[in-house]
């Protein structure tokens, strides 16, 4: 039985299972991810990689029976990576946002990326941030939550208290240092998923989302990219992939389900119309 989402797709079934094929025999590309981002991709024991976007990329190469080559770098060297031409485009989830999508090709998202606190289980819930008021929230050292979460302490009358890494901000909580941890969405329910005494709390939505950026002038490879991603939300890989490393079901309607029109995101820079249909068949 189909999920509901994947039932409100307008595709017709033979397409939307039909094998995709390379383009062209030989297709090798070289990506880049952070590896040291749990759980999109993290070290193993055996020295490779391992996360929902080395999974993600693998099964790209495979549906365009293509070779993909995975580099782990520092996050702050992808982009001019990309840029000088070592890459062909990056696997790391990047936010799309208005200033970045002035000076790189960006698929549409295949997530969302909003902000979500961890609490210890049993907690008193929190439905709105104004609970948080008087708690002392643990968040990971100069991320871009620890930001948000010093920007609007005055706001909401929360104290802030930064960690070295996300999972020492989660100890916080367990060990009663901390009332609730703030990080995204994902990494929030990795947490949830490996830690049995905290629980996913407040989601605090942002209308981000992850993609995969390209240089500009990669339009060609940008859009096939992007049709392996529409299938892979069509069929249901995407939301396979956040069950196995997440723990947690898309929500209808989000970016890990929902093709969106076009090549790129729409409302951002580089989104170019298009009406191709949304199918398996890279040729449609």
């Amino acid at each position: 039985m189909p999920k509901p989402y994947f039932a409100l797709l307008s595709c017709a079934a033979l397409l939307c299972l039909a094998p995709l094929t390379a383009h062209a025999a030989g297709e090798r590309y070289h990506v880049a991810l952070d590896g040291t981002f749990a759980p999109h991709a993290m070290p193993t024991m055996s020295g490779g990689v391992e996360g929902f976007n080395v999974d993600l990329i693998n099964v790209i190469g495979e549906r365009l029976g293509a070779e993909i080559e995975i580099t782990a770098a520092q996050f702050s060297g992808l982009i001019p990576g990309l840029q000088a031409g070592t890459y062909d485009f990056l696997a790391a989830p990047t936010t799309i946002t208005p200033e970045l999508s002035e000076n790189l090709l960006f698929t549409e998202g295949y997530l969302d990326t909003d902000y979500q606190f961890v609490v210890k289980k049993g907690a008193a819930a929190i439905t709105r941030l104004e609970d948080l008021e008087g708690r002392t929230i643990a968040v990971n050292k100069g991320s871009s939550y620890d930001a948000w979460a010093r920007e609007h302490a005055g706001e909401y009358g929360w104290k802030v208290e930064s960690y070295g890494s996300n999972s020492d901000a989660v100890q916080a909580v367990t060990s009663n240092r901390a009332f609730a941890n703030l990080a995204g969405n994902t990494v929030a329910a990795y947490a949830v998923k490996r830690n049995p005494m905290v629980e996913l709390s407040l989601l605090v939505p942002t209308g981000r989302v992850w993609a995969f950026p390209f240089r500009k002038g990669d339009e060609e490879l940008r859009a096939r990219i992007e049709r392996v991603v529409e299938c892979l939300k069509i069929d249901g890989t995407i939301a396979e992939l956040a069950q196995k490393w997440f723990d947690a079901e898309p929500a209808p309607g989000s970016a890990a389900v929902t093709p969106q029109p076009g090549y790129g995101q729409p409302g951002y820079a580089g989104f170019v119309e298009d009406d191709h249909s949304f199918s398996c068949d890279v040729q449609a």
